[in-house]
């Protein structure tokens, strides 16, 4: 079968790019090998796209949804037990559970602090990132998974392998949505295969995977009308990285209050468990804005490109966020002000999925950050409406783990010109028709 031969491929390529590592590094040993492995990267997301199209023009029998998860499997196993590189983030986490562990709000203090000096070792603080001058920047809800995990194993690979455990939840309710909307399970692969979400969460163990169990069960949720648990999730999923706050509106269903009732009452809950940190809850969140970049705007694509051609003062930073938050609140009043209830309840379905999908690439290409894993999440809802857009910019992103010009603008826009051009051409395909024809086998 050419799609299993295509799933080979990506194994081979991920286990090459595996072999590039340096035992004992936390990153890549070299530049020219950190341009070898994008290159690797490159080709397996030309391999995943191939597979996804192949999916799509002839979806497989039922039988091969146990290839896609035997691939998937086999993708992530290695990396699991694999020491992390490219990101040191997982270190904090191990370390902020460690800090809980001891009965220490893991806002009050930076880790270089005296007072944590008695939980210093050598597998876990060395490699703390910012640990001379920042408090967490995590929010509370997953600082709460931290504790738990470091309670159990206060490990790498502990803190690995439940963000896998998140990651296989959310995979499960996308296979309970595609049943639902009587789409083929093999649709599955859109997300169990994207390279991006093999190293973002098997290989360096990012939070956000935490975010995408969360946000299947909430997208779950809301297809089958519980609201209210829809909004819990969804709140619990927006402590977890905040990015997700923006597909509320794909979720909320006019004139009902229980979804914004349920999600204000859990933002609120989380956030009192430690009040006790007072404003330093927000942990390093100002501080990272401003070592971004976000302020000055150097950190926005469209605003690095026009800094290119135009100086950029802050009067453009002004603007730029005030077009851009204007505009998604446009986008999002479209979605949640104009949907109608469909009749075909699988089509409903798909556009659920689809909207979340189209509310989450718009706010990621505003925001645009230049840290792959971030995008990892968007390949989620297009498992049931698979936007070409946005599996291009789930798996594009791939390339920000290379900045070959350390600039924001012209390597960006591999990833975010394709983007907004297949965009373009996606619109011009109502959602509502992504459903049936070729889907049920």
């Amino acid at each position: 079968m050419r799609l299993a031969l295509l799933g080979l491929v990506l194994v081979a390529l991920t286990l090459g790019g595996l072999a590039l590592h340096e035992p004992g590094a936390i990153t890549l040993p070299s530049a020219r090998i950190t341009e070898l492995f994008v290159g690797l990267m490159a080709v397996a997301g030309i391999t995943y796209l191939a597979a996804v199209g192949m999916m799509l023009a002839a979806p497989p029998p039922r039988r091969a949804i146990w290839l896609i998860l035997g691939i998937a499997l086999v993708l992530r196993l290695p990396l699991l037990f694999a020491p992390p590189f490219l990101s040191s983030d997982v270190f904090r986490y191990v370390w902020d559970g460690k800090v809980q562990a001891a009965g220490i709000d893991p806002y009050r203090y930076i880790p270089a602090d005296p007072a944590l000096a008695p939980l210093r070792d050598i597998a876990i603080y060395p490699h703390v990132n910012r640990a001379t001058y920042a408090r967490t920047i995590y929010p509370p809800f997953a600082e709460l998974l931290f504790a738990l995990a470091a309670r159990v194993a206060p490990t790498v690979l502990a803190m690995k392998a439940t963000m896998l455990v998140f990651e296989l939840v959310g995979m499960l309710a996308v296979l309970r949505l595609l049943t639902m909307a009587a789409l083929p399970s093999a649709r599955l692969l859109i997300y169990a295969w994207n390279p991006l979400t093999v190293w973002a969460f098997a290989g360096n163990g990012h939070v956000d995977a935490l975010a995408v169990g969360l946000i299947g069960l909430a997208l779950l949720a809301a297809a089958s009308r519980r609201p209210a648990v829809a909004g819990v999730l969804l709140g619990g999923a927006t402590l977890v990285k905040f990015l997700p706050a923006a597909i509320a509106p794909a979720l909320w269903r006019r004139w009902d209050w229980r979804l914004p009732a349920a999600y204000a009452g859990v933002v609120m809950a989380l956030y009192l468990i430690y009040i006790g940190a007072g404003w330093n809850v927000l942990g390093f969140l100002p501080g990272y804005a401003a070592e971004e970049g976000i302020d000055r705007g150097s950190a926005f694509w469209l605003l690095a490109g026009i800094g290119t051609l135009l100086p950029v003062g802050g009067w453009a930073v002004t603007i730029y966020e005030a077009v851009a938050a204007v505009a998604l609140l446009a986008l999002a009043a479209s979605i949640a002000l104009g949907r109608s209830v469909d009749a075909d309840p699988r089509a409903e379905i798909v556009r659920l999925c689809g909207n979340a999908a189209i509310l989450a690439a718009a706010t990621m290409i505003a925001l645009s950050p230049h840290y792959a894993w971030y995008y990892a999440w968007l390949a989620l809802p297009c498992c049931v409406c698979p936007l070409r857009s946005v599996v291009y910019l789930a798996v594009g992103s791939l390339l920000l783990y290379l900045d070959p010009w350390n600039e924001r603008f012209f390597w960006a826009s591999l990833v975010f010109a394709p983007t907004i051009i297949l965009a373009v051409l996606d619109v011009r395909r109502p959602l509502a028709h992504r459903v049936i024809g070729r889907a049920s086998r």
